[in-house]
């Protein structure tokens, strides 16, 4: 099956998307607004702006199809030359081919294990990275984007980011020293753990943690009034790296195609994402319909349940989050499901053809960390749980083999993780000297108005 640049005139196979056109070499990448009352801009231009000046997303213009003979070469590929092929067209002429060559290698510059727990499943180990996240790839592409296109300016680019867990480490720790670049990260006090807390606030430089009186919800909420405000955007140019920016977004991608670069088994795998703001399942499902091979998608859910509800009543209804044990999927209203949307053309029954959405308790997480470690020795953390648990739930009724992510490193859990184990988690060396360090964060009511005082007054 071949997927080709996107075209409005295209034609729907039952349980496959297929395009019926010839690829096409894009050197001009455009991105609109899936608002679409802004103009279009290239690559540079949305990554530096984040968010549209209508609030849109941004969305690139076509999906590149890959070369023809990328996926059967594949194994035979480097890293770097499997990010650069996938990347390239969406970056089109906003950055040159050697600069390009160099942001890739610095952002996969470590490991993406794809590792057997059981007969079926597969973890693909996205937290090998230097903040034991699988936001280290998409923080580092996009500093080194925002780096190469602050080169000449004198005026500093303020990067403002809601997290609810790993997105700030990895966010602080991608943009740390970069020239001409400050980051405010926004994130929910008491709710994200020990070593997330500590990823956030020790690094000091360009780097301001600010702990929200609140929910992740509110956080994101203060930081999408802060891109809609004329006096603080008159004064500071914002940008977000949150996953709505498409440099943080679109990397993304790259974690797929290392997985199918392991995966040994002659059927196409099914992959089941640990979901909350749906970045990461977003990106995995563009590789698809780009060309890579992959049989369904499952997006694991917690007990934040919008997505598996709308796909089961076709009613689209965001909720305040609910706090949980896997606290980065901790999210009422997923920016990036509107993405998901837009590559289906609103079609909810296209969207079912390629995804299944489960909601997994904190109760059934506990318990798959523990029965897996039992009988497998593997050590999930809670996002991976649910992961695995949403894999399996689907393997049951259809005989294949999959892949689930295991999006961070256990040790950022330690209390759920060693509680359901009934084992120690080691520190890993990468981490170990953020013990001891002094948090420093300035704590915020969730106000908007609090949020700018602070800002205007930096």
């Amino acid at each position: 099956m071949k997927y080709h640049s996107w075209y409005p005139n295209k034609c729907y196979e039952s349980h496959r998307l297929t395009i019926h056109y010839s690829p096409l070499t894009i050197h001009h990448m455009n991105y609109y607004s899936l608002n679409n009352q802004s103009p279009k801009v290239n690559f540079a231009q949305a990554a530096v702006k984040g968010q549209a000046p209508d609030k849109g997303l941004y969305f690139p213009e076509n999906v590149p199809a890959l070369p023809k003979d990328f996926i059967q070469r594949i194994r035979s590929l480097s890293k770097e030359e499997i990010g650069v092929t996938v990347m390239k067209p969406y970056v089109g002429e906003s950055i040159p081919g050697e600069v390009l060559q160099g942001i890739v290698a610095e952002t996969v510059n470590f490991d993406f294990p794809l590792v057997q727990v059981d007969e079926n499943a597969y973890a693909l180990e996205l937290f090998h990275g230097p903040t034991l996240a699988f936001k280290d790839v998409g923080a580092r592409f996009m500093s080194r984007c925002l780096g190469y296109f602050n080169r000449d300016s004198d005026k500093h680019t303020t990067v403002l980011v809601a997290t609810s867990g790993d997105t700030g480490g990895a966010v602080a720790n991608g943009f740390l020293g970069v020239e001409g670049v400050d980051v405010v990260i926004l994130y929910p006090s008491g709710k994200v753990s020990p070593v997330q807390e500590l990823q956030l606030t020790t690094l000091g430089q360009n780097i301001a943690a600010v702990e929200v009186a609140g929910s992740f919800d509110d956080c994101q909420a203060m930081v999408k009034q802060a891109f809609m405000d004329a006096d603080l955007n008159s004064k500071l140019q914002l940008t977000s790296a949150n996953s709505i920016n498409v440099a943080r977004w679109l990397p993304q991608q790259l974690y797929y195609f290392y997985a199918y670069q392991q995966w040994q088994h002659e059927q196409p795998p099914v992959i089941c994402v640990p979901s909350g703001n749906f970045g990461n399942i977003c990106a995995g499902i563009l590789a698809y319909v780009s060309g890579l091979p992959v049989k369904h998608f499952i997006a694991a859910c917690n007990t934040n349940d919008v997505v598996p509800r709308f796909l089961q009543t076709g009613d689209y209804e965001p909720k305040p989050a609910v706090a949980t044990i896997s606290n980065a999927m901790d999210v009422g209203n997923p920016s990036n499901f509107v993405r998901i949307m837009e590559l289906f053309h609103q079609q909810l029954g296209d969207i079912k053809s390629i995804l299944t959405s489960y909601s997994i308790s904190d109760a059934a997480t506990k318990a798959t960390i523990s029965e897996v470690y039992k009988k497998h020795r593997y050590t999930l953390d809670p996002h991976g749980a649910v992961g695995y648990y949403a894999l399996h739930k689907y393997l049951a009724d259809n005989n294949e083999k999959g892949i689930f992510l295991e999006t961070a490193h256990p040790v950022k859990f330690p209390e759920t993780v060693e509680e359901s184990t009934g084992s120690k988690i080691e520190f890993p060396h990468s981490v170990q000297y953020l013990l001891g360090k002094q948090k420093e964060s300035v704590l915020m009511e969730p106000s908007f108005g609090r949020l700018k005082e602070w800002l205007m007054a930096r």
